[in-house]
């Protein structure tokens, strides 16, 4: 098996398109791998990264009717998108995603979704096979047990997947903090998303505008 490894193999905004799958309420209850809040968190925080960044983003539900629409927070970054609804359950075996990922005209393929044992490692199984450089965001997926979440994704990595977090794309995607152009809603994202360390970041912006001496 080939290393990814090299400045190429880096993942750049202007060659990525975004896949994200089943963040739908039916799936969601059924999370055992993650807390199901940190899930809605963080595939929240990857849909307002791709957007901040300009990557085009497909979303597709499975069965809409029976197993609820996409989460309100992912809809609501992208209001004017058409969810693609399947009957699929291996998303890479529904043409109108597949047509739609192609038009992009993108080559680094990114997917996130639910459940990761089953509508994530299909898929991703299947784009490798058809040449597709293929990336995970793992903790904005999510699986019925620790056990499924972390075995699908063995499973990918074996099949050649690279696999990462939504913070560690967000650092593939700026690389240069020279680069200005997207650092106000990275700024935003981090505040809204990451926790302790947004919280911090926010902290230190007042502190670098409090006048010296000033109590607190």
């Amino acid at each position: 098996m080939a290393f990814r490894n090299g400045l190429d193999s880096l993942l750049r905004p202007e060659d990525s398109v975004l896949v994200l799958i089943d963040h739908q309420a039916y799936q969601l209850a059924g999370v055992g791998s993650h807390d199901p809040q940190a899930i809605v968190n963080n595939v929240t925080a990857l849909a307002k990264l791709a957007k901040a960044f300009r990557v085009p983003t497909i979303l597709t539900s499975v069965l809409a009717a029976r197993g609820g629409y996409l989460f309100k927070s992912i809809t609501d970054v992208f209001p004017d998108q058409e969810v693609i609804d399947r009957t699929w359950v291996n998303t890479w075996e529904d043409k109108n995603v597949v047509d739609a990922v192609k038009a992009t005209g993108r080559k680094q393929l990114i997917i996130a979704g639910l459940w990761t044992e089953v509508c994530v490692a299909m898929p991703v199984i299947h784009a490798l096979g058809d040449g597709w450089d293929v990336s995970v965001i793992t903790d904005a997926s999510g699986g019925i047990s620790k056990e499924s979440h972390e075995v699908a994704i063995q499973r990918m990595i074996a099949a050649g997947a690279n696999v990462m977090t939504w913070m560690a794309l967000a650092g593939d995607w700026q690389r240069d903090w020279a680069r200005t152009e997207h650092v106000q809603e990275l700024t935003e994202i981090f505040i809204a998303h990451l926790g302790g360390s947004g919280i911090a970041y926010q902290w230190e912006q007042q502190l670098l505008n409090t006048p010296p001496g000033s109590a607190g």
